[in-house]
């Protein structure tokens, strides 16, 4: 498969959104790749105050990019840890096939089936009016669920995200839509990033 090839590009129709889909991204071993992401990152865990009461929250995170990126959501504020050449080399894939260009990143370490995203949009000021979200994945499969924030007569999208695939988020997707990363239900459920 020819690295930069956009063959496997699949863009969804949903409404009020911009969602571009690659099911599998040439990125190179994605196990070793998920190994060295999580050996190599410099990972916490916040504490987040929902409703009042402060949680830790439910998957370790990091935030790396240029000098100047800082993001604050839920009272947290991120400063940025110098991009690694790990998470350069990735982030040029994904310029690439993209079109886009990125200042950071939030890595998610999802550690087992207990560790999820709730819903939530990507919409802080510092993100710009209309923000390009990309996701990338490696590890055990996560399903990406996107809901409409306002039309409640529109169904629910869920997607299998598996592992090195990525998925592009643009135009009014984060006004209009909140996405999360859900549990994995079962026995234990591997790793994810």
């Amino acid at each position: 498969m020819d690295l930069f090839d956009d063959g496997h590009r699949e863009s969804l129709a949903i409404d009020d959104a911009e969602i571009v889909l690659w099911r599998h991204v040439e990125f190179g071993d994605d196990k070793q790749l998920l190994e060295r992401l999580i050996r190599e990152t410099n990972w916490r865990q916040d504490r987040i105050t929902l409703w009042g009461k402060s949680y830790l929250q439910p998957r370790l995170l990091a935030w790396y990019g240029d000098s100047d990126a800082e993001y604050s959501y839920s009272g947290i504020t991120l400063v940025a840890e110098p991009w690694s050449d790990l998470l350069l080399s990735i982030k040029s894939k994904v310029e690439t096939l993209s079109g886009s260009t990125f200042n950071s990143v939030l890595v998610n370490y999802y550690r087992d089936h207990r560790d999820s995203m709730g819903f939530h949009a990507d919409d802080e000021p510092e993100l710009g009016e209309n923000p390009v979200i990309a996701s990338v994945s490696f590890g055990e499969e996560r399903r990406f669920v996107l809901k409409h924030k306002r039309r409640k007569d529109l169904d629910r999208l869920v997607l299998p995200l598996p592992s090195s695939s990525l998925l592009l988020m643009a135009g009014e997707t984060q006004k209009t839509g909140s996405t999360a990363s859900r549990k994995k239900h079962g026995p234990e459920a591997p790793e994810s990033i």
